[in-house]
């Protein structure tokens, strides 16, 4: 919980990495405020502003009395969100790189596979 970004956004990104990699479902519900808050000693309002985020975002819900559950279809949602993000933030620089030294599609194709074994 330290990389420079503001706790509350580590907190949903934790608990969004929890849902793409199936570790929490959908109509889960996921861990309370305090819990997270006594987990990751923080105050439990920074707890609830990421976990408000992904209620916004659509991610979680409130079941009233119970608790925040994972929505329907939220995987699905956050990997779309996540590979976009992906895109802008690597592939569109790694093309417009790759223009600047003439290299073509099938160049850049071969350097990621060569990299890749």
């Amino acid at each position: 919980m330290d990389d420079g970004r503001p706790i509350f956004l580590q907190i949903a990104e934790l608990i969004e990495n929890s849902i793409i990699d199936g570790t929490l479902g959908e109509e889960q519900q996921v861990p309370s405020t305090n819990e997270l808050a006594a987990f990751h000693r923080i105050n439990p309002a920074t707890a609830a502003k990421g976990i408000n985020q992904l209620v916004v975002d659509g991610i979680l819900y409130k079941k009233r009395g119970i608790g925040m559950f994972v929505s329907a279809g939220a995987a699905a949602g956050l990997r779309d969100r996540r590979r976009h993000q992906f895109a802008s933030a690597y592939i569109e620089p790694l093309l417009a790189e790759a223009r600047k030294l003439g290299l073509s599609a099938a160049e850049v194709g071969a350097m990621i596979a060569a990299v890749r074994r």
